[in-house]
């Protein structure tokens, strides 16, 4: 097609850079190639289109059979022409075998094409039949006729344009699926990454939640020292309080009893005393009655010796 001349650069050298580059990293031309191809698709499935509709209009309507019939022969002569520019193509690549074996098939094709242009015939009137019956190229956009010859086919099929098309919409396709491939990796390194964001904050949730728990344990924890020290200090001061209690109901005792002792011996001197004195007061009661026991005992001797006198 008649494009004019390409406005990008065509070099080996950078090609061969952008072939290394896109090894070691994932650069997104082919984003920018599918929307190019397709635009050329497009124009030309528009293209197809009109000329569909000019036919419909300017050509006479047929029965449902007649145009089956005749599509028949329309694909026989496709495969013809692709097989003959195969066979050129095989030629010119020096594969002579190769190409006698496609010409062969040729000749087969070229069989069933006089039967089904025998059939077609058949069905239309002579008057009919004569008129050339177009068909559009799904291709490449371009008109086919019915009664055309192998060469006229072969230059068709075998030529840049319908070629160039095929190539397209080929690499098209590949581009589109190689497209579909690295979206899919990228969703998937997506989920990936999300998976791994939501496994690294469920982990810090976790962490979170095991050092508020751990926070909370050594809270408690230290809450239940601080009881055990106030437990222990509360024992010690009922130890030391019932120690002193102890004490002053021993020193009580002590006092009490050293009181009873005092007044024991108190008691016990006092009755010493008391005996003592009644010893001394019996002792001089007898002595007093001693004295005056002799004293009588004088009298009485003085008497008796008196008496005697």
């Amino acid at each position: 097609m008649d494009l004019g001349e390409c406005s990008k650069i065509h070099d080996l050298a950078l090609r061969a850079d952008y072939e290394i580059a896109s090894k070691e990293r994932d650069l997104f031309f082919e984003l920018d190639a599918v929307d190019h191809l397709e635009s050329f698709i497009a124009d030309c499935d528009r293209r197809t289109e009109l000329a569909k509709k000019r036919l419909a209009e300017t050509q006479e309507e047929i029965s449902a059979e007649v145009a089956a019939k005749a599509e028949k022969v329309h694909e026989l002569n496709e495969e013809i022409g692709k097989l003959l520019a195969k066979a050129e193509q095989l030629g010119a690549e020096g594969n002579v075998d190769e190409a006698q074996t496609v010409l062969q098939e040729v000749e087969k094709v070229r069989t069933k094409k006089k039967d089904a242009e025998e059939e077609y015939r058949n069905s239309m009137p002579a008057s009919s039949f004569q008129q050339q019956k177009l068909r559009v190229c799904e291709v490449c956009s371009a008109y086919l006729g019915l009664h055309d010859n192998d060469r006229r086919l072969a230059d068709h099929f075998g030529g840049k344009l319908h070629l160039g098309f095929i190539q397209i919409r080929e690499k098209l396709e590949q581009l589109k699926k190689t497209v579909q491939d690295k979206q899919e990796r990228r969703n998937q390194e997506r989920l990936r990454r999300r998976e791994e964001r939501e496994r690294e904050e469920r982990m810090k949730k976790r962490t979170k939640s095991r050092s508020r728990e751990r926070k909370r344990s050594r809270s408690r924890e230290r809450d239940r020292e601080r009881r055990r020290r106030r437990s222990r200090s509360a024992s010690r001061e009922k130890r030391r309080s019932r120690s002193k209690e102890r004490d002053r109901r021993r020193r009580h005792r002590s006092r009490s009893r050293s009181r009873s002792r005092h007044s024991r011996e108190h008691s016990h001197k006092s009755s010493r005393d008391r005996d003592r004195e009644r010893e001394s007061k019996r002792s001089s009661s007898e002595r007093r009655a001693d004295g005056l026991n002799g004293r009588t005992e004088s009298r009485r001797h003085d008497d008796r010796e008196a008496g005697e006198i």
